[in-house]
């Protein structure tokens, strides 16, 4: 049988990122996960749009089961080439007029994309995004210069350690103990020098200055209780982004996809309801 491009191109992208499609809509719904973790954070959040929108899940390069091989500590020494791949994605798969779902640093990674490739993308949810982690004059990012060195001096010096903090931090204690011991296992199934490279760009990265170039609909999921972004940071960015909505969910820890999915659910079907972003 003789394959065509199109299609040796798209099975190839679906293969370097193990990209999962499923859902019986037209609009393209795409899932993006955070940092340590992959697609299976979306399992209780993403199947709910299935029956209104194709959905999209993938994993990033370095994550999850994606090719590692192709892991470059060059082109991932910025967010911009997470971005370069997702818009790659867009265009090998022909994912046109979709919503971008971002969990933290993919919140990130979605509205650096929408700013830079808008005709492909029609609107973007960000789930406790962070474009800055260290406090800074005014602003409140969570984290102090001296804490976050404190940090990543762990994370170099004693990986598996350092997994099993932060793990509970994410989640936050409040939460199942299940769900700390499933982001930690998470985390220990991620190569350690591509956790240690992703760490040192998520948590050094500084785009609050990118924020205003999104001009598609936004909601912006705040968690109450969060020490990772905490609640300033979800209202600098509503701030930042003309038009947005900040919609605060009740949960502890950075994960509501995972500690409360029915609030995530409900909040993003509210939002493509609003903006005429379903089927």
């Amino acid at each position: 049988m003789t394959v065509s491009p199109d299609s040796s191109i798209e099975a190839t992208l679906r293969s370097r990122h193990a990209v999962n499609l499923t859902g019986q809509g037209r609009r393209p719904l795409i899932f993006l996960h955070g940092y340590g973790c992959s697609q299976a954070m979306w399992r209780f959040t993403a199947p709910a749009f299935e029956p209104t929108h194709r959905v999209v899940c993938y994993d990033h390069i370095g994550a999850g089961n994606s090719d590692l091989s192709l892991y470059n500590q060059e082109k991932y020494g910025t967010l911009r080439g997470y971005v370069a791949d997702l818009i790659q994605l867009c265009v090998g798969l022909d994912l046109r007029e979709s919503v971008l779902v971002g969990h933290s640093v993919s919140a990130i990674i979605g509205a650096l994309a929408v700013a830079t490739a808008p005709s492909f993308f029609s609107g973007l949810v960000m789930v406790a995004p962070s474009p800055h982690y260290l406090n800074d004059a005014d602003y409140h990012g969570g984290f102090s210069r001296e804490d976050l060195a404190g940090l990543l001096e762990m994370l170099e010096a004693n990986y598996l350690g350092w997994a099993g903090h932060v793990a509970g931090v994410v989640m936050g204690p409040e939460n199942p103990a299940w769900m700390t011991a499933e982001l930690n296992a998470s985390f220990c199934r991620t190569d350690p020098a591509i956790a240690t490279h992703f760490a040192k760009v998520t948590f050094g990265g500084d785009n609050r200055r990118d924020l205003p170039a999104v001009k598609k609909p936004t909601l912006i999921l705040q968690c109450t209780h969060d020490l990772i972004a905490p609640p300033a940071v979800g209202e600098f960015v509503h701030r930042a982004i003309a038009g947005s909505e900040l919609v605060p969910i009740d949960t502890h820890g950075h994960c509501p996809h995972i500690s409360a999915p029915h609030a995530t659910i409900a909040a993003i079907q509210s939002f493509l309801a609003r903006h005429g972003l379903t089927p």
